[in-house]
């Protein structure tokens, strides 16, 4: 027992009260800027971007791995990550962004359904394991996405929606098209990384199959590579009215 307490006094309460206005460190970065006065058009961030996330002064946040090489080898210093972490978006086009981003529309119809309990699903459709770790730590004693009734679970018959992270390789089109299927209606979608919502690095693979977004309406996209446990907590708050 004294062991237990010597442990609390020494780590204190790590909970982060107010996830929608904690100060993030300076080492972590968000969402970008693009200085349309310092920006000559030189194309030089576009030419060495990996995943072709850049096109004139603009960065679509669904393409960006936030690599930062567009940041350094810009010669005007016109791009700049800062560290806001506000970067969840309902409609794909509003990833793409000079850094004055959209904020998530609140739909009337999803704050009546989910906005006390949201139960989700969460599929790894070819990932990494990058984005799939940062949502397990949504749900750990920092971050704690518990307490605003959203929570993963086991079953897709027990859920609200899905989260999808990763390309969608051909073999999990079928899992995860039958996982939807089995989350009762009604439904909702959330991409969560660079993979998800673009392909990512993987955009151009022969082995990657994405029929499934064409079917199916996604309701929101979570950029990052990987997504930041803040990132993905404020975007479904905000999503569904929190």
């Amino acid at each position: 027992m004294l062991k237990i307490l010597k442990t609390l006094q020494l780590q204190k309460n790590q909970l982060i009260k107010d996830v929608k206005n904690v100060k993030m460190r300076e080492n972590f970065k968000g969402k970008p800027q693009i200085n349309t006065n310092k920006c000559t058009n030189c194309n030089m961030c576009s030419s060495i971007c990996p995943t072709g996330a850049i096109s004139g002064q603009k960065i679509d946040l669904g393409k960006c791995i936030f690599c930062l090489e567009c940041q350094r080898i810009c010669p005007n210093s016109a791009i700049n990550y800062t560290t806001n972490n506000k970067m969840g978006a309902t409609n794909r086009e509003d990833l793409i962004t000079d850094g004055k981003l959209d904020p998530i529309k609140v739909k009337e119809e999803i704050q009546k359904t989910f906005g006390h309990s949201l139960k989700l699903r969460q599929v790894s459709a070819g990932g990494c394991n990058s984005c799939e770790m940062e949502l397990n730590a949504t749900s750990n004693a920092n971050f704690d996405i518990g307490r605003f009734g959203i929570e993963f679970v086991a079953s897709p018959r027990h859920a609200d929606g899905i989260v999808i992270t990763g390309p969608i390789t051909k073999n999990m089109k079928e899992a995860l098209e039958k996982t939807y299927q089995a989350v009762p209606d009604p439904k909702i979608i959330i991409l969560v990384g660079a993979c998800a919502i673009s392909g990512g690095i993987y955009q151009n693979s022969t082995e990657i199959d994405r029929t499934f977004l064409e079917k199916h309406k996604v309701d929101l996209y979570i950029p990052g590579c990987p997504a930041h446990p803040l990132v993905i907590i404020n975007a479904i708050i905000d999503f569904i009215g929190k």
